[in-house]
């Protein structure tokens, strides 16, 4: 056996656990061209015991970033005659970038699981789970005096317009 660390093991909880948390989402939509901007984006998650602080926060900004991704951008197209993805890069699928998302204020309120013996519970999804209906609520509150209660995903600006000048704004 080569030198080194070598470890295998397999646990089985009992018993689930649940996570929870809360997500809110600041943002603003310029009735001229639909563009929304993130302006404050807060968190607070509960995922039991904190192993690595950075690793979790990190793991949280992703799946923000790729929910706040889906509610606004990532819009997949099919060729209608053929079934062809077209939307197969990088190039023609939206994806969030950092100008896309405003600065994340990132907190915990760890309550140890009596489930296993870590006290942990999930946090892979946390991001993303709370992210979308956050960024979705968002939106229906900023276009809600318009009287606009159907927003389609993704919220593009183009579609964000054609919303706002449909009700004569």
């Amino acid at each position: 056996m080569e030198p080194g660390l070598v470890a295998s093991a397999a646990y089985s909880a009992k018993q689930q656990n649940f996570p929870n948390g809360v997500h809110v989402c600041e943002l603003e939509i310029d009735p001229e061209t639909g563009m929304v901007e993130t302006l404050a984006y807060s968190v607070v998650d509960d995922v039991g015991t904190v192993l690595n602080p950075l690793l979790l926060e990190g793991q949280i900004h992703g799946g923000i970033a790729q929910g706040v991704g889906q509610v606004l951008l990532e819009n997949i197209h099919f060729d209608p005659d053929s079934a062809q993805l077209v939307t197969g890069s990088f190039m023609d699928y939206a994806m969030p970038r950092a100008g896309d998302l405003s600065a994340i204020h990132c907190e915990t309120n760890p309550v140890p699981t009596r489930t296993n013996p870590l006290g942990v519970k999930g946090a892979g999804e946390a991001g993303s789970v709370g992210a979308l209906p956050a960024v979705g609520n968002a939106l229906a509150d900023a276009l809600s005096p318009l009287g606009i209660r159907d927003i389609p995903m993704p919220a593009t600006p183009e579609r964000l317009w054609r919303l706002i000048r449909a009700v004569g704004r």
